[in-house]
């Protein structure tokens, strides 16, 4: 066989057995580069950073992350809203959309609601969230520790509010279906945003790191938006009359955004709220261990998540389509491939941070023991089944996991507030642990096999009802 040939059966292979395609390639990349990247920073801050400041870094992170409450997931709502309606479009070479005109207004309407909704909740958040975190860091300053937090974070906000109105921006664009071209953008953002974090890091000013990565993705999104191709189809629909056939948003947008929102915000909970209990009650040395621990396992998670991430505006037009068998083909093949490559990297971060242990005991004292890491890990592919799930039935513009987020929210808040408090983060681990195998999974699993087949025979019979 010649190179060419081995070539072409080698990319057959990854397109099949792996499910490489171009826009996953991106994603994987750019989160590949996020893991690479985040070892670096790691090194970095075990440098360059006192285990104090470590705890600010990332309980910065956490803090911001209140920003969920103001997007009320706005943005997967109009990916799918996007989906839909693209289903019954083409795009032409110069970037402008042609096609079924009810379809076009009707993304139209969806990007206008977007840039209106996304522009008064930013300006909403900065106000709320600059003075929030103020408060929080100044109540609970740990004594004989002196940490210049104030200007930090005060920019962290405003870099915050800056990509809050160009994130819903590129789920639009997912939604139209260019997935590979955002999530090349994507890749580059994320190449910028660390060698911003990097400057500030070795030129001693740490705590900026979080916004300098905030600052380079604005950049290269708004040079994005601004000059590419991409910017004709903006502009047409911006500017297209939608009065008649618009995206209703009590009819349409409302009845799943609430709900998007709920669970979103139970997210939170879910995922972000551990630094700052730990920080209000173990100190920032606590907060910055299980801060850096959950921040590794996150970006494993999110390396494999890009299989699964990706699909979602395909899955949407599928369902537009009621091509459900190729949508139940796609899913299941997408989640063994996503799942196996999670467990692999989990496994390959293990024995690095027994390796670490032996070799850099300094590094690895930053982090959680390995025991209670592999832990965490193994919690991290329980959740990545449920958010597969979800992901697979909010592409039917629906939300059932609501009711489950919000049960698991409790369920983790309460277990974080009063382990974080009175044992500390190994005790965390072990709650949320126990909270996903004992509720998060089966509930999960529940939910996706009812409703999936619940919808679909409906659907089917519907089908057969109109062509009778």
């Amino acid at each position: 066989m010649n190179i060419a040939g081995l070539s072409n059966s080698l990319l057959a292979f990854l397109r099949h057995w792996i499910g490489l395609d171009r826009a996953i390639v991106y994603t994987v990349l750019a989160r590949f580069w996020s893991v690479l990247a985040g070892l670096v920073t790691l090194f970095l801050i075990a440098r360059f950073l006192s285990p104090s400041e470590q705890g600010y870094y990332y309980t910065f992170y956490s803090m911001v992350a209140l920003q969920i409450v103001f997007e009320l997931g706005f943005s997967f709502v109009i990916l799918q809203l996007a989906a839909h309606e693209r289903a019954l479009l083409t795009f032409l070479p110069n970037g402008c959309a042609a096609g079924d005109q009810v379809a076009l207004s009707r993304l139209a309407s969806v990007l206008k609601k977007a840039v209106f909704w996304y522009s008064g909740a930013g300006l909403v958040m900065a106000l709320v969230l600059m003075p929030a975190g103020i408060f929080f860091f100044q109540s609970h300053q740990s004594s004989g520790v002196h940490v210049q937090w104030q200007s930090p974070w005060s920019l962290l906000v405003v870099a915050a509010m800056l990509a809050f109105q160009i994130d819903p921006v590129f789920s639009f664009l997912e939604g139209c279906g260019f997935v590979a071209q955002v999530a090349n953008r994507r890749m580059v953002q994320a190449l910028l945003g660390s060698f911003l974090a990097w400057a500030a890091i070795l030129s001693h000013h740490g705590l900026y790191s979080p916004a300098m990565v905030i600052l380079g993705q604005v950049a290269v999104g708004l040079g994005f938006l601004l000059f590419s191709r991409h910017r004709h189809l903006l502009k047409q629909l911006l500017f297209r009359p939608s009065d008649e056939n618009h995206v209703g948003w009590r009819s349409e947008i409302w009845p799943f955004q609430w709900r998007i929102a709920v669970s979103w915000i139970c997210g939170y909970f879910i995922y972000q709220i551990f630094s700052p209990i730990l920080f209000a009650y173990q100190g920032p040395i606590a907060a910055g261990k299980m801060g850096m621990s959950l921040n590794i396992s996150a970006a494993i998670a999110a390396v494999a998540l890009a299989w699964m991430n990706t699909k979602a505006s395909p899955f949407g037009a599928m369902i537009a389509r009621g091509e459900y068998k190729q949508l139940d083909k796609l899913f299941f093949r997408t989640l063994w491939q996503s799942t196996l490559m999670l467990c692999l990297g989990n496994a390959f971060f293990i024995l690095c941070l027994l390796f670490a242990e032996r070799s850099f005991p300094r590094l690895a004292d930053r982090m959680l023991s390995p025991g209670v890491f592999a832990l965490l890990l193994l919690g991290s592919i329980i959740n990545h089944i449920t958010t597969s799930e979800a992901l697979y039935l909010r592409a039917h513009k629906q939300e059932p996991f609501m009711m489950q987020a919000v049960v698991s929210a409790i369920l983790i808040g309460t277990l974080t507030f009063f382990l974080g408090k009175h044992y500390g983060a190994n005790a965390v681990v072990y709650g949320l642990f126990a909270q996903g195998i004992l509720f998060g999974l089966p509930s999960g699993i529940y939910i996706f096999l009812s409703k999936r087949r619940a919808w679909h025979k409906a659907r089917t019979q519907t089908a057969l009802s109109q062509s009778a």
